[in-house]
C-alpha cells in the first residue's frame, strides 16, 4: 500500500455534524491511507482549494449523502499510486481532482453532452472524501493533467471556482462586447470576470465588500458598488454569485432587454416574489447553473493559460482549515481561500 510521508495513515477534516461554522462542524480524524480502484489515482495533496460550497455542506445547507464526509474538491496533489486500468497519469504526474467525479455515461443528459444533469452524478467531498487531508482519490477518468511548473495554491481554484464560473459565464448568454453584471466577487466571480474581460465583455461588480470592490477595479472592472446599487448602465447579461436570493429581483431589474441571469450557486436563499412586468417582461431570462461537464473542465483551463489568469488566494495550513471556512462565512477572504500541508 502506498503511504503518505511515511505513515499508513492521513490527517484531514471531516463534517461530523453540520451546523453553524462557530459550532465547529469540522473535526479533526487520522484515517488510513486511502487504496486506489482500479480506475482512481491516489493524489498526495499540495494544495486544496475552500469552496462556497463545502461551507454549504458544513453548515448543513446542503444535505450530507454520507456521515463524516472530507469536504474539498479544488484538488491538487501529485500521483503516488495507480489502480491497474488507469491509462494517461503515471506516479509523479501533478493532476487535479474536481467537483464532478462520475456520472453513469448511458443516460439521455449524457448522451446529449450534458452530464452535469446526470441523475446518477457523483462529487467530490459530498459523495466521497475529498481534499481537506494529506491524500485523496480522484477517479482518473474525472482527474485534469495540471503543469508542473506553477505553484499548487494558484491552480486549486481553477478546478471549481473557476470550472463553474465559467460555465455560468457561459449560460448568461454574454453577447461579444457585451455588459456583464457580477453579483458578489469571491473565488469564482473573480475569475469568470477575467475570462469576460479577455473576451471584450464590459464587467461592473456588485458586492457588498470593500475589499472585493477594490480587487474588481484592479483586475479591470469598469465599476465596483454595493450589492444592491444599480449599475451604471443596462446590462446584457448578469451571473449571481453570491448565495442571496434577495439579489434575484435586484439583477433582473438591472437587465436590459433580452438579458438574462444566470445564478451560479449550488445553495440560495429564497427568492422574494418577483413582478412580471418590473422583473421578466421584455424577454428577460431567468437560468441556474448546476455543476459542469468536463468538457467546462478543460476549455476553462485552456482559456486560463492562454490569458495568463490572475488567481487571488489567501493562503492557510491544513491545520486552519476550521478558520479558512469561518473567514469565508464572513467574508473576510480575498480571492480565494486554499489550504496547504502543514
Amino acid at each position: 500500500m502506498a503511504t503518505v510521508a511515511g505513515s499508513d495513515t492521513v490527517h484531514g477534516w471531516a463534517v461530523r455534524r453540520p451546523g453553524p461554522v462557530d459550532s465547529g462542524p469540522l473535526v479533526a480524524v487520522r484515517r488510513p491511507v486511502p487504496a486506489p480502484g482500479p480506475g482512481d489515482l491516489l493524489l498526495r495533496v499540495e494544495a486544496c482549494g475552500v469552496c462556497r460550497t463545502d461551507l454549504h455542506l458544513a453548515e448543513g445547507d446542503l444535505p450530507p449523502h454520507r456521515p463524516s464526509t472530507v469536504p474539498g474538491h479544488e484538488i491538487v496533489g501529485r500521483v503516488i499510486a495507480a489502480g491497474g486500468a488507469v491509462t494517461g497519469f503515471r506516479v509523479g504526474d501533478r493532476a487535479g481532482g474536481a467537483w464532478l467525479r462520475g456520472t453513469c455515461g448511458v443516460c439521455r443528459h449524457c448522451r446529449a453532452g450534458h452530464e452535469n444533469l446526470c441523475p446518477e452524478s457523483r462529487y467530490t467531498g459530498w459523495d466521497a472524501d475529498g481534499g481537506f487531508a494529506e491524500a485523496a482519490l480522484v477517479p482518473a477518468a474525472y482527474a485534469y493533467p495540471l503543469p508542473d511548473d506553477q505553484d499548487a495554491t494558484l491552480l486549486a481554484p481553477l478546478l471549481c471556482a473557476g470550472i463553474i464560473g465559467y460555465r455560468a459565464l457561459r449560460r448568461s448568454a454574454l453577447p461579444t462586447g457585451g455588459r456583464l453584471g457580477i453579483y458578489g466577487f469571491g473565488a469564482s466571480a473573480h475569475l469568470a470576470a477575467q475570462v469576460a474581460l479577455a473576451e471584450g465583455a464590459t464587467v461592473h461588480v456588485l458586492t457588498r465588500s470593500p475589499q472585493a470592490r477594490a480587487l474588481a477595479l484592479e483586475l479591470g472592472a469598469s465599476s465596483a458598488g454595493g450589492a444592491d446599487d444599480r449599475p451604471p448602465e443596462p446590462l446584457d447579461s448578469a451571473i449571481l454569485f453570491a448565495p442571496v436570493g434577495e439579489l434575484v429581483p435586484v439583477a433582473l431589474e438591472a437587465l436590459d432587454r433580452a438579458g438574462t441571469l444566470a445564478v451560479a450557486g449550488i445553495h440560495l436563499t429564497d427568492i422574494p416574489p418577483l413582478n412580471y412586468q418590473r422583473h421578466l417582461f421584455l424577454e428577460r431570462e431567468l437560468c441556474s447553473v448546476t455543476a459542469n461537464t468536463r468538457q467546462d473542465g478543460r476549455e476553462f483551463l485552456a482559456a486560463a493559460a492562454r490569458i495568463g489568469i490572475r488567481v487571488t488566494v489567501s493562503r492557510y495550513p491544513l491545520s486552519r482549515a476550521p478558520q479558512a471556512l469561518a473567514d469565508l462565512a464572513a467574508d473576510r477572504v480575498s480571492g480565494a481561500a486554499v489550504l496547504t500541508p502543514d
